[in-house]
């Protein structure tokens, strides 16, 4: 007996290269997880002569028809008061309906986020919900896990714990370790640098670290963030968006040199073939498309947000993230783990205990 497709709810129309990048980011998808289907929202008329074209969408799509488009210029108050008809309306409420398991945009962040925050709701105990990504690094798993990246820009000291508590669960479950290390960004290490919240947010996470089982390391700076001195970066989504969007245009920079290095004479172009398979390793590495994908959390229900400019590739590496937060459950294990948490935190030793510890 086979097991039960994944359906994902996707916005096609929401990035900044249109529904022909999505859709052939869906089809790449498709051929890597052959157990998922897509409900597509947009234009029907345009998607389905988009996907006709793509054999391995044949049979696995199912088409909402949505005229409207979310803009990167729309205010998001003016989307969740006249935004019913757009393609990031429908994609959201199909997963609060429940008919897929995570949605997943390419479109405006603000505008994706509050109206995940009205449809979907907050998680009893959150107060501000966080986008998480995952940073290149110096560890072991490859990854650091960095919140809030840009979903409020605001953050006080019992936001900056709820980052920490949900970042811990989301390295626990998606990076598969058992007892992460936290740091929180500032600008120094020292115990009496930064804002006031900042320090109230260092004492208060480090009472939390034994009680939740994760290990505290205390603040940490920029250059920490690719670094192998902690696992999870909590900061506010001013700083965290700022740091995100510095390292994807120094990536980009990088990239560009490299090819102006290799290509200034005959030498560097032959040592450019020479190293070619450890440049193609490097730019996998260093490469933005391949870690595509925001996850929103503390809401109920499961969105992931796409880098705007995302090509296939990048479409292609949301949908994968997608794939695997829906094959792993992670949703309703942090529902779960977040559910004691009030204002003060009570009792949040249980919100990063593993499955087993869990038992439904």
């Amino acid at each position: 007996m086979g097991q039960t497709p994944i359906v994902l709810s996707i916005d096609a129309m929401g990035g900044d290269l249109g529904p022909e990048a999505v859709v052939s980011g869906m089809s790449r998808s498709a051929k890597d997880h052959p157990g998922i289907r897509f409900l597509v929202h947009g234009p029907e008329a345009r998607l389905a002569r988009l996907i006709e074209r793509k054999k391995a969408l044949a049979g696995r799509c199912e088409i909402r028809d949505a005229s409207g488009v979310v803009s990167m210029q729309d205010k998001p108050s003016q989307i969740v008061r006249h935004g019913q008809d757009t393609s990031m309306w429908a994609a959201i409420e199909a997963v609060r309906a429940k008919e897929a398991a995570v949605a997943v945009s390419c479109g405006n962040t603000g505008a994706l986020m509050a109206l995940s925050m009205i449809r979907l709701k907050k998680l009893p105990g959150v107060n501000r919900p966080a986008i998480a990504i995952l940073w290149p690094s110096r560890n072991p798993q490859g990854f650091n896990v960095m919140l809030d990246v840009g979903a409020d820009v605001r953050a006080d000291a019992q936001d900056l714990l709820q980052y920490a508590l949900m970042g811990v669960s989301y390295a626990r479950n998606g990076l598969n370790l058992e007892r992460p290390r936290v740091g929180l960004l500032n600008v120094g290490t020292e115990e009496h640098k930064g804002k006031a919240e900042l320090k109230e947010a260092h004492e208060l996470i480090g009472q939390m670290a034994d009680r939740a089982q994760f290990d505290f390391v205390g603040f940490v700076e920029g250059g920490d963030i690719p670094g192998a001195s902690c696992d999870v970066i909590v900061t506010d989504g001013f700083t965290g968006n700022v740091a995100l969007k510095t390292g994807e245009g120094t990536a980009s920079l990088i990239g560009d040199r490299l090819k102006e290095a290799f290509a200034f004479s005959p030498l560097s172009r032959l040592a450019s073939l020479l190293a070619l398979t450890s440049l193609r390793r490097l730019k996998r590495k260093i490469d933005p498309r391949r870690v595509n994908g925001g996850v929103f959390l503390g809401l109920n229900g499961t969105v992931v947000k796409s880098h705007g400019a995302a090509d296939a590739t990048g479409v292609s590496a949301a949908i994968t993230l997608a794939v695997q937060l829906s094959q792993s459950g992670f949703a309703e294990r942090l529902a779960a783990r977040l559910a004691s948490i009030t204002e003060t935190v009570p009792d949040a030793e249980d919100l990063t205990k593993t499955d087993e510890e869990h038992p439904k």
